[in-house]
């Protein structure tokens, strides 16, 4: 799991290290080209798991995510 909830603080596991911030202050959106979950932390991208972004937003984060619909017919979403 690349991210650690604590009261509210929310601790990401980075290639550079560790990035600590307040929950609310963290936005969750969704990357449509690789149909993931993901935070922007100083300019980085941190995929997630969508049971890593549900556990953030009950913490307190924005969840600014959105569902993404099949364009192509044999499609498995």
């Amino acid at each position: 799991m690349t991210v650690r909830i604590e009261n509210q603080t929310c601790f990401f596991t980075t290639e550079s290290g560790e990035e600590i911030r307040l929950c609310p202050d963290v936005t969750i959106l969704t990357d449509s080209e690789k149909a993931m979950s993901a935070v922007d932390l100083n300019g980085q991208r941190i995929y997630i798991t969508e049971a890593e972004a549900d556990a953030l937003t009950v913490a307190g984060a924005i969840d600014s995510r959105r569902h993404l619909k099949a364009s192509e017919s044999d499609s498995v979403i």
